[in-house]
């Protein structure tokens, strides 16, 4: 069975263009530090997603239960 990796492509082209490519990790614990606070600070907290209506993740969850509750 084939699956589409679209999502994950598209994850690792925006995560090597916006930090690997910009930075020299000197040791690999740095480099997952940086993975570590890249993915959890910043692409699944405050950036918006074309996929959420251009809202941050946060945003959207806080939609979904205003309308839940709202309903």
């Amino acid at each position: 069975m084939r699956w589409d990796n679209a999502v994950v492509e598209s994850f690792f082209k925006t995560f090597k263009s916006e930090l690997v490519n910009h930075v020299d990790f000197p040791t690999r614990a740095a480099a997952r530090l940086a993975t570590f606070e890249y993915i959890e600070g910043w692409y699944n907290r405050r950036r918006k997603h074309s996929s959420l209506n251009y809202r941050t993740p946060t945003q959207q969850e806080s939609y979904f239960y205003t309308s839940q509750m709202a309903a």
